[in-house]
């Protein structure tokens, strides 16, 4: 191996990472909404597709909808409520915890229970954010326009 070939075998690992931590120019962010009111889902659905390199791939009312559209894989962020028609948004995280969800992926727990119980619980079952609906509503659509254009963010809010 000489000195170009080592330059040029650590340029492609560093690009690979990068390609895994954010969504490339070329790659939509892949987003599932898993929400029981149809008015809040309405409205992320609409808040969130007016964010470019953004698509919503799917959303699910329930624990159960949920589990089996998150184990298709084809997603990259979703955003959770904890409260759900049928289940839990804990349900969901401990689903996907135990099925080992890509590292690449990202939760954002978005709930009315917005209690610290509920929060280090979320965040302690896999959970990258959490948020109130009431006060934070706008901090979803903020993450996911920073996941779709650039470098993820850094800390768990």
């Amino acid at each position: 191996m000489n000195l170009w070939t080592a330059s040029a075998d650590s340029e492609s690992r560093r690009e690979r990472a990068k390609s895994r931590d954010r969504v490339s120019d070329s790659k939509k962010l892949r987003v599932v909404i898993v929400e029981d009111s149809p008015i809040i889902r309405a409205r992320l659905a609409e808040s969130l597709s007016e964010i470019p390199n953004l698509e919503i791939t799917g959303q699910a009312e329930s624990e159960s909808d949920a589990v089996s559209l998150l184990g298709a894989g084809d997603w990259d962020a979703v955003v959770l409520d904890l409260q759900l028609k049928q289940g839990t948004g804990l349900g969901v995280l401990k689903k996907l915890r135990l099925e080992g969800r890509a590292s690449h992926t990202k939760v954002i727990v978005f709930t009315n229970y917005a209690f610290p119980q509920y929060r280090d619980r979320s965040l302690s079952f896999g959970a990258d954010f959490f948020f109130d609906k009431a006060r934070e509503f706008h901090r979803v659509r903020d993450v996911l326009a920073d996941l779709a254009s650039g470098p993820p963010p850094r800390l768990h809010s």
